[in-house]
């Protein structure tokens, strides 16, 4: 991104950003544009070791300064780099300063690969950075240079328990330098989500921010323009811009970047109201349940696990048919009828409890599958959530219809400067270049890693994989070392919670059940001999600290109990361990019947049954080859929704512009 995008000062209009970029990214990715690339890159790290140097040449001088001189320098920032933009002298001045002020404030100080990740961040690119190797204070240099020249700064997350921490965390070397931090959480009424939006730095989950996004957007509507909303004003005292939540998008910095940018990017954002609603409604989801409990898999339906959809059959077709004509009404169109019953299905058989949602205090809640948390007040659309409620005994709620949407693609492509922080990002450097322009930048670690592998294990059955798992558990729980267990599933972590007390080893549980305790449970989570069994919540953003004990004892021990759907959430929970130079291990014990296999199994030559050509052996080249396989299929096929979901929404864009409607 060019550097003429983000100027010192809050850009002028009446909401900042991009012009929605109708641009060929997707299908940009040629030799010339991915070395335009590199080339931009070597001069950027060229350009950032400058920086490194310079700023620790600083470092003495602003040691001798006390916290008023401190202070003043922090006034002077503001002058020159509203005046001057970003100029290496003064980024190398300020990132000295916020150093110096994290030393004081926090006790850390600010390593030189985080130096060169804050100047990375600061250039709009992507900075992968090793898990444990601090992203959260790296984020404050670019964060408090932006915020000094005067322009708003959204640092953006994946939950709100690390929107929490990290704002509490971090926020006393905002304060100390005269800046204001904010932080967004569910629930919070809209006077106060203005006001948290107002501040220097704003804290926020991608979802928060993305909604309160379209919420400006249906406040504005098309006819947002500054000079309209000026003489709103004049004439009633009044403008729809007093109720805007936010100022714009000016300048964000993404932390688990892959997960926001990448995984949330197959589900577009929709906001709701509240639809025409009538008293048979209710009962049409119960007979939509019904009529799909009447049909069987094989003869009158299949399942497609790989694109998650159900599919009825002529014979299907014809029994739906049969079932549905003494129903009249509704359900004497043949079209509709099948829709409401595939949607039935994919009610009864595509989304299971305590793994796709939970049923609490009578009420169905959707799981986030990437970060293991409860998505409270969202639902599915097209009344899936009400058959589902149906197909669980709860009360059902009414059906929404969408006011507003957009992909997370086209939002983030509005903010006027982009950027983003992970530990894992090569695998979708491409992805990232081609419909964000964002560039991937590897940032080296501050110490050697000291994280073995001992390599993946794959079992022909559960049972087998179970029993393995229980036992490497207490293996490594015999040698006083903590271990962590990564499952995908709640489920999952309460069946292995029955198998670990019924071999008398005593650990925690962490799912969306314990979401409350979560800090709690982390904190302990690296005394020696803690075991931890945790969804995908313990997959990022968490630090596990190590006791004494347990370094001696050779460090955390991180199992997973079966391959995701991408190696970047592999990478994410096996990084838990050997965090900082720490010593550390990990492994994968799978099964041949984990979802991941049953849904996108290959088809290979030398496979001509399920059990004895793939072997007995655990370690069985074969075996992990099958698994392999089934997640870069996986992997591809995830991108191409993405790709298929941007180009629906920007097609979807141009219409409702051509019909003078807004998003």
């Amino acid at each position: 991104m060019s550097s003429d995008v983000l100027r010192a000062g809050i850009p002028r209009g009446a909401y900042a950003q991009r012009e929605d970029p109708h641009l060929s990214w997707l299908d940009d990715a040629g030799e010339r544009a991915i070395g335009t690339v590199r080339r931009r890159l070597r001069r950027g790290r060229r350009r950032g070791k400058r920086i490194v140097a310079h700023t620790g040449k600083l470092e003495g001088a602003m040691e001798r300064l006390d916290d008023e001189q401190l202070r003043q320098t922090a006034n002077d920032l503001r002058i020159a780099l509203k005046r001057d933009g970003f100029r290496d002298d003064h980024v190398a001045r300020s990132f000295a300063l916020v150093r110096e002020t994290a030393r004081r404030t926090i006790g850390q100080r600010h390593y030189d690969v985080q130096i060169l990740g804050g100047w990375v961040l600061l250039r709009g690119m992507v900075a992968e950075m090793e898990t444990g190797e601090g992203k959260t204070i790296t984020a404050t240099l670019p964060a408090c240079t932006v915020a000094l020249a005067g322009i708003p700064v959204h640092i953006i997350t994946v939950n709100d328990y690390l929107v929490g921490r990290d704002a509490e965390n971090m926020g006393e070397i905002y304060r100390s330098l005269g800046l204001s931090v904010g932080a967004i959480q569910h629930g919070m009424a809209l006077k106060e989500r203005k006001a948290m939006y107002a501040c220097d730095v704003t804290y926020c989950s991608n979802k928060e921010l993305a909604f309160d996004y379209l919420k400006d957007r249906l406040t504005l509507g098309r006819a947002g323009g500054r000079v309209r909303l000026q003489l709103e004003r004049l004439r009633d005292g009044s403008s729809r811009a007093d109720r805007l939540l936010l100022r714009g998008l000016c300048f964000g910095i993404v932390d688990e970047a892959d997960s926001v940018l990448i995984d949330e990017a197959r589900t577009p954002l929709i906001i709701s109201g509240r639809g025409q609603q009538d008293g048979l409604q209710h009962e049409f989801y119960r007979t939509a349940v019904s009529l799909a409990e009447k049909l069987t898999e094989g003869p009158d339906f299949w399942i497609d696990r790989r694109e998650r959809r159900v599919r009825l059959t002529p014979l299907g077709e014809a029994r739906l048919r049969e079932f549905a004509r003494p129903l009249g009404g509704i359900w004497s169109g043949r079209q509709r009828a099948e829709e409401f019953t595939t949607q039935a299905l994919s009610a009864l058989h595509l989304f299971a409890r305590d793994q796709h949602y939970l049923v609490r205090e009578g009420k169905v809640q959707i799981v986030d599958e990437y970060t293991g948390r409860v998505m409270a007040d969202r639902s599915w659309e097209r009344g899936l959530h009400q058959m589902i409620e149906v197909k669980e005994g709860c009360d059902t709620t009414e059906q929404v219809e969408p006011l507003a949407r957009i992909s997370y693609q086209r939002f983030f492509r509005r903010y006027l400067r982009l950027a983003g922080m992970t530990g894992t990002a090569r695998e979708v450097a491409g992805e990232l270049w081609s419909v964000y322009h964002l560039a991937v930048v590897r940032i080296p670690t501050n110490r050697p890693l000291k994280r073995w592998d001992k390599g993946d294990r794959v079992y022909a059955t559960t049972d087998d994989k179970w029993r393995a798992i229980v036992s490497q558990i207490d293996a490594e729980h015999a040698k006083g070392r903590p271990v962590l267990v990564g499952t995908r599933s709640v489920a999952a972590s309460e069946h292995l919670s029955q198998l670990l007390r019924a071999r008398g080893l005593e650990h925690q549980v962490l799912n969306a059940r314990q979401d409350r305790d979560e800090a709690e449970i982390i904190a302990r989570a690296g005394q020696a001999g803690r075991i931890t069994v945790a969804t995908n919540m313990a997959g990022r953003g968490t630090d596990i600290v190590l006791s004494e004990d347990a370094e001696r004892a050779g460090g955390l021990h991180v199992i997973a109990t079966e391959r995701h759907e991408a190696r970047r959430i592999d990478r994410q929970l096996l990084g838990r361990g050997g965090r900082q130079g720490y010593p550390g291990t990990y492994e994968v014990i799978g099964s041949l019947a984990d979802d991941l296999v049953r849904a996108h199994r290959p088809k290979l030559p030398f496979q001509q049954g399920d059990q004895a050509p793939l072997g007995s052996d655990p370690h069985s080249h074969r075996r992990r080859l099958v698994v392999w396989l089934a997640q870069r299929r996986a992997e591809r096929l995830h991108s191409k929704s993405r790709r298929d979901l941007l180009k629906m929404d920007e097609r979807v864009a141009r219409m409702l512009a051509f019909s003078g409607r807004g998003e």
